[in-house]
């Protein structure tokens, strides 16, 4: 019997540079990437046998919960690379992985994670000083490239949700000269989260660049082609897929309780 470390590292071997070459063609093609984002293998599944789905993407706040942590680096980071590993491993498809912060050292999580088949990351800047933030983008690149692997990093910065009292005028050129700047550093996308409206995800793409943003899909937010129309390179969800999957369990299980049956339609996991 095959262990699962040796099947990992076999698929990894086999198809990581497929993969992230994959991911990079993804970011450039002129349709956004729409990824909803998975936290186990159960998930992934789910949304890998759905003919749309191009990629995977995990969210670091649904892994954390699925394990009972809070999100921000709670978790344990060996907990975090055996779950974006068992995700790369069960799919073809490339994975990116939600790494937060880097757990303290973004380079060596990468390189820990191209270990088990993840392809690209989001790091997030957390906003650091600008200088040690550009650093820490460059360490990535730098480990990823010691792989021999053309890394996705969507170097994300969290001018905008961490503004504070801050002017949103000023936020957002924060953004940019951030993401200008982490771009230069061999990101290949930049992640902006919050409530993106129209005239700040203009703006966002005018100063970073066409197909160089990544925003996250909320409620409230504009719909995937309008972002792709703006020239958006990718939407991801973060935690709300988790949270509308375990909404319908908790409504499904008040019908049961009530006398109810299971929703028609209803899939069968094998």
């Amino acid at each position: 019997m095959t262990s699962h470390d040796s099947q990992q590292t076999h698929t990894t071997h086999e198809l990581i540079h497929d993969r992230a070459d994959a991911l990079l063609a993804l970011h450039k093609a002129p349709e956004i990437l729409t990824v909803v984002n998975v936290w186990d293998v159960a998930s992934a599944s789910v949304i890998a046998d759905l003919p749309e789905t191009k990629a995977l993407a995990t969210a670091s706040h649904g892994i954390a919960a699925a394990y009972g942590y809070e999100d921000g680096e709670r978790i344990p980071l060996e907990l975090m690379i055996e779950a974006v590993g068992r995700i790369a491993l069960s799919t073809s498809l490339p994975v990116s992985a939600d790494l937060e912060g880097g757990y303290g050292d973004a380079g060596e999580t990468v390189r820990r994670a191209i270990g088990v088949g993840v392809v690209g990351a989001n790091i997030e800047d957390q906003m650091r000083p600008h200088i040690e933030s550009v650093e820490n983008v460059a360490e990535v690149m730098k480990a990823a490239e010691a792989e021999g692997v053309r890394f996705v990093l969507n170097a994300r910065t969290d001018a905008l949700i961490r503004r504070g009292d801050r002017p949103l005028d000023e936020a957002i050129e924060d953004a940019i000269e951030r993401g200008r700047a982490y771009l230069d550093a061999g990101a290949a996308c930049v992640f902006v989260p919050g409530l993106i409206d129209r005239p700040t995800a203009e703006r966002l793409v005018e100063g970073i660049g066409m197909r160089k943003v990544s925003v996250i899909g909320v409620p409230g937010s504009l719909a995937p082609g309008d972002y792709e129309r703006i020239g958006i390179a990718r939407i991801s969800y973060g935690p709300w897929p988790q949270r509308v999957a375990l909404t319908a369990l908790q409504e499904s299980a008040l019908t049961l309780y009530a006398g109810g049956f299971l929703p028609e339609g209803t899939q069968t996991l094998t």
